[in-house]
């Protein structure tokens, strides 16, 4: 299968919310493209539209103007059908609150959406081992959450968005629930996936140590980028 050299390519996106009577200007024209497998921040003050770019890239919101590709396709010509099959199967999500069933162990949280799709059992197996190994928690993966640290917690939301092998994923704020030592950890962990699985990262962060360690940092205020930075990771 041929990868397309851009996993997502954004032009003139266009985005406003309204808060009470006050019309948000969250995105005001935003270019962006980002090569297959690369690792991306996307950084910025509360306010500055980070979340709401990751809202977009992912399929979970529609711009008000703009174009949004994925992988070469158009995500604003699909149907809602095909960008739910697209967010499944070609895209991982974490998110600062982890978002993972209690009732379950963390295999099992990584496991669900495998079964959902109908996956036999020794792939799912095979599949769901091989990333809690990659992530570090081969030896906690029958432990509920409320036995796991929050850094713990955050791998299994981790391995769950990688499970399905996505072309992409997308991190708003993940380690913002971290203590600092939890998150440079963190941060170590995401670079060596980027390196050995070639998967594309796109982080929405203001975390410094997500920051200073990434190849590229896009600077957003005020809902535009004002400083697009490459430089070698350290």
């Amino acid at each position: 299968m041929t990868v397309p050299a851009l996993t997502f390519e954004v032009r003139g996106l266009v985005k406003t919310y309204l808060e009470g009577t006050v019309t948000v200007h969250a995105l005001s024209g935003v270019d962006l493209a980002v090569a297959a497998g690369e690792f991306l921040v996307v950084a910025g003050s509360s306010g500055s539209g980070k979340s709401t770019l990751l809202h977009l890239l992912g399929g979970l919101d529609r711009p008000d103007r703009g174009a949004v590709c994925f992988a070469g396709s158009d995500l604003l010509a699909l149907t809602e059908s095909e960008r739910t099959i697209i967010r499944r199967h070609k895209l991982g999500f974490v998110f600062q609150s982890f978002n993972l069933v209690p009732v379950l162990s963390a295999y099992e949280n990584v496991e669900y959406g495998l079964w959902l799709d109908g996956m036999a059992r020794n792939e799912r197996r095979r599949r769901v081992e091989d990333v809690l190994e990659a992530v570090g928690l081969a030896d906690r993966m029958h432990h509920r959450p409320d036995h796991l640290s929050g850094g713990q917690r955050q791998r299994v939301a981790l391995a769950r968005a990688l499970v399905h092998d996505p072309v992409a994923v997308l991190a708003d704020e993940p380690t913002a629930s971290l203590d600092s030592r939890t998150g440079s950890e963190m941060v170590e962990l995401l670079l060596r996936l980027n390196t050995t699985r070639r998967t594309t990262f796109v982080f929405a962060t203001h975390d410094p140590a997500i920051i200073a360690r990434s190849p590229r940092v896009v600077h957003l205020a005020d809902g535009l980028v004002v400083d697009d930075e490459r430089r070698s990771a350290s």
